[in-house]
């Protein structure tokens, strides 16, 4: 016969079983003391309607502030129609091809004058593409062993890319240079090509291979199928900017999360006839082609523009408080109108 009592826990084993009870604190027992609002339509309705007063508010004063800024924007693709034909075969890579387009200010720009480039249907977040890249070798740890790069990591004979990845490969190697057209004189505009790029990016994530010569640094490697130079000449004039250090290569490293996107490439230096920003005149822009966008569909653009306390000329995030702005004040006056009719409801059935 089957003892039913074995099964019951003796005394000493419930002892052992460690309990599952929290500790008696305030903590533990959910008892600390607490903010509890006491919700009522008055501070309901006024958090809405201040809500959509601040969203308001700040929405219109950024997209005024957007509008302020004085944008000129070239597409030069058609412009350059001839170079582009010429840049789609791949064998003509050593072969140089300038072209030119030109504008008229009919009035001054004061104050800095940015100039970007401008990309059109040129997919940077693809997840291959961006993935493309080494940030131990852009990080000058070592320059010879890729990773994470294919296809774009070494060549067949097994020579190395330096610098490796879909995306240094396909960096804008366009040379644009602006020319103010003064009387019967051109002179040309000044430009700085350092103190682009963010202060973490120059300092932090990209550091050249420590080497008493650059060159001698990227001995053994090769540069990339669609590069003109070696890495370590993107800058023969300023050494500072030149290699993976170069700001050229490292606001093109930054990949934008939209198919059509702008970085910046040079600021006007205010020095001379520049000292207070663009006279109005005409310009001519020069530019040496050197990137194809036909293969796939895209545009290219160069554009001229200031920036104000809010950034540039991009009205998007005034747009969006406004929005929010317009939906928190009709949430409110909704909420109004359903208490008050409720309201009259229940005074009409008391009486």
């Amino acid at each position: 016969m089957r003892n039913r009592t074995s099964s019951v826990p003796q005394e000493g084993e419930a002892q052992a079983r460690p309990s599952r009870c929290p500790d008696n604190s305030a903590f533990k027992q959910q008892k600390l003391p607490a903010w509890k609002p006491q919700l009522n339509i008055a501070t309901v309705l006024s958090s809405f309607f201040l809500t959509g007063i601040f969203c308001l508010s700040v929405g219109v004063c950024l997209i005024l502030s957007a509008n302020s800024v004085r944008e000129i924007q070239i597409d030069y693709s058609d412009k350059c129609s001839d170079c582009s034909k010429l840049r789609e075969n791949s064998s003509n890579w050593n072969k140089e091809c300038n072209c030119s387009a030109s504008f008229t200010l009919k009035e001054d720009i004061q104050g800095d004058v940015f100039m970007y480039y401008g990309l059109q249907n040129f997919y940077q977040n693809h997840r291959r593409f961006m993935m493309s890249r080494s940030d131990a070798q852009l990080l000058g740890k070592n320059v010879k062993i890729p990773s994470y790069c294919a296809p774009f990591s070494s060549y067949r004979n097994g020579t190395p890319m330096a610098p490796c990845g879909a995306i240094a490969n396909s960096m804008f190697n366009d040379t644009i240079n602006l020319y103010y057209n003064l009387n019967s004189s051109v002179i040309q505009v000044p430009l700085l090509k350092t103190g682009n790029c963010w202060w973490t990016d120059k300092n932090v994530k990209f550091r050249n291979p420590k080497s008493h010569n650059l060159s001698s640094a990227f001995a053994g490697t090769a540069r990339p199928p669609y590069w003109q130079k070696a890495v370590y000449l993107l800058d023969e004039e300023d050494e500072r900017n030149t290699g993976y250090l170069n700001e050229d290569f490292i606001i093109w490293m930054r990949v934008s999360a939209f198919a059509t996107f702008r970085n910046l490439y040079r600021r006007v230096q205010r020095i001379r006839h520049f000292a207070q920003g663009l006279p109005a005149g005409n310009y001519t822009f020069n530019i040496s082609y050197n990137f194809p966008v036909t293969k796939f569909k895209g545009r290219k653009h160069v554009i001229l523009s200031t920036v104000v306390w809010s950034g540039g000329s991009n009205p998007f995030l005034g747009i969006a408080y406004v929005v929010s702005g317009t939906a928190a004040t009709l949430t409110g006056f909704v909420i109004t109108a359903i208490h008050l009719k409720l309201r009259r409801k229940k005074t009409h059935f008391q009486k």
